[in-house]
């Protein structure tokens, strides 16, 4: 122990060990050092010559699913109306607000509307959120899934990270209690586990199927773990996936919550992604298990289901805002009860970011005054998204050692990459995973920030990365193309062999 931690009440040794197991890679090393070379970009450091500078001129940040700091536009119904309710004067002259910057009529009455029902955005709401915008939600969910959903069982969050937190520390009452949770996975769920002393139960996506479920993998999982003492209490699903981009069909949706019948297992369903569709269609777990409660309602009108969207992926992007909500179904009213005194110690989520909820779940409509705009917008950033998504594929299939699978959703793809075994040695040798060590080289080659697979899971002896496809443009997935064959090259046999 060092002389100045015993000057202190707190050291690293005497805080909770549970916060210093936890991991969470996409902000981790690899992002740290991108944001000094952020840094040091910005001071004007130039980038040549080599020895003294930086051999690139712009950091890519496709670790983290964060559109708007990758050039992302906001969209301009959202902010027309965000702005009036930051500074409702605005609304003393309409003229100017239509004339000189824009503002169709429907972007007024809604910052009128939402202003009535939240008196102002400076003010806490309701725990649970503001009435009007979980009615909004409600009809959302009712219109995507064709089945009434009840604004009581909605709970508005400061993005879904809030929501599972919430859920976790609520289910997890002891050590032994166990989550059933995808590998690869969003570290948030080992992360949330590892801080509250709870068991990660890990079961293993099928790479072979399009990074799908596999049942059988989820049964022997859960039978191994019951085997172990661990209390199974619950399962998570990411859909469309993160890290991988799968989205899932309905029959695998069926099949998980077939699995949870059978075990009574809560359904922690995290749908973030579900806009963001390249192949197929969604389908949400809601609709789900009420197609199965009609069909068989002995076997699954106890099914506990637990519903996670936000405002920061699909179109939307609007991370920094916080938005979010959970839908339960199926709880207990006594466990909803705590739940809702969960999310009372907390106040309230951010009322702004309530609004946008609002607005994300109503959007204009064709007919509206901003219509023509905010299609034009949203789907521009879709077709944008799909584009680079493709383009990335199409360089990865390029790539000596890289396999990934197409892209079908979500902002991400989760490529296998076979790493020659002096650059596994090198790695060794730098106290480093193997895909770990070809990150960081990726990320000092080229400014492009990415994640190890390791800081997903995946399966032994296999290695991956994951890479947004949010970067605006096409002109940097070449950079990846580049750097890759340099790298093997380095690092070949003596037969030549990567």
């Amino acid at each position: 122990m060092s002389t100045t931690a015993t000057l202190r009440s707190l050291n690293v040794d005497n805080i909770n060990p549970h916060v210093k197991e936890a991991k969470y890679a996409v902000r981790g090393e690899l992002a740290v050092r991108s944001e000094e070379y952020r840094a040091k970009l910005k001071k004007g450091h130039p980038p040549t010559p080599p020895e003294d500078g930086l051999p690139f001129d712009q950091v890519i940040s496709a670790n983290i699913g964060n559109p708007q700091q990758l050039d992302q536009k906001p969209i301009t119904f959202f902010r027309q109306v965000l702005s009036i309710l930051e500074y409702p004067k605005l609304l003393d002259n309409e003229d100017a607000l239509k004339k000189g910057f824009g503002y169709e009529q429907d972007v007024i009455d809604r910052a009128r509307w939402l202003l009535k029902e939240v008196n102002s955005v400076g003010a806490y709401s309701q725990s649970q959120g503001v009435p009007a915008v979980r009615e909004s939600v409600a009809k959302f969910i009712e219109r995507r899934d064709g089945y009434p959903a009840e604004p009581g069982n909605i709970f508005l969050s400061a993005g879904a990270s809030s929501g599972v937190n919430t859920l976790m520390n609520v289910i997890c009452s002891k050590p032994e209690t166990g989550i059933l949770v995808p590998i690869p996975q969003y570290p948030l769920y080992t992360a949330t586990l590892a801080v509250l002393n709870a068991r990660c139960v890990p079961y293993y996506l099928d790479e072979g199927k399009q990074w799908g479920t596999d049942l059988e993998a989820i049964r022997e999982a859960h039978k191994k773990a019951k085997s172990e003492g661990t209390d199974v209490r619950a399962i998570v699903v990411i859909n469309p996936g993160n890290p991988t981009g799968a989205s899932l069909s309905s029959e695998d949706v069926r099949a998980v919550l077939e699995f949870a019948a059978e075990e009574k297992l809560v359904v922690i369903a995290d749908e973030v992604y579900q806009t963001n569709i390249f192949v197929g269609i969604f389908t949400s777990f809601k609709k789900g298990l009420r197609d199965l409660q009609k069909a068989v309602p002995e076997k699954f009108d106890n099914v506990e289901l637990v519903s996670l969207n936000s405002i920061s992926k699909g179109m939307v992007g609007e991370c920094g805002h916080r938005g979010g909500y959970f839908e339960l179904t199926g709880f207990d009213k006594e466990v909803a009860a705590q739940i809702y005194k969960f999310v009372s110690i907390m106040l309230c989520p951010p009322v702004i970011g309530q609004c946008l909820v609002e607005m994300v779940a109503n959007p204009p409509q064709e007919g509206d005054p901003s219509y023509p705009l905010y299609s034009k917008e949203y789907n521009g950033i879709k077709e944008g998204l799909h584009t680079r998504a493709l383009a990335l594929f199409d360089a990865f299939k390029k790539m000596e050692g890289v396999e990934c699978q197409d892209p079908q959703g979500s902002m991400y793809l989760f490529p296998t990459v076979t790493i020659p075994e002096k650059a596994c040695q090198q790695a060794k040798s730098e106290g480093r995973q193997p895909d770990e060590f070809y990150c960081f080289r990726l990320l000092d080659a080229t400014g492009i920030c990415v994640v190890p697979g390791s800081g997903f899971g995946q399966r032994p002896g296999t290695l991956h990365f994951r890479t947004t496809f949010l970067a605006p443009g096409t002109e940097w997935v070449g950079r990846i193309t580049e750097f890759h064959k340099k790298f093997m090259d380095e690092f070949r046999d003596e037969t030549g062999h990567g």
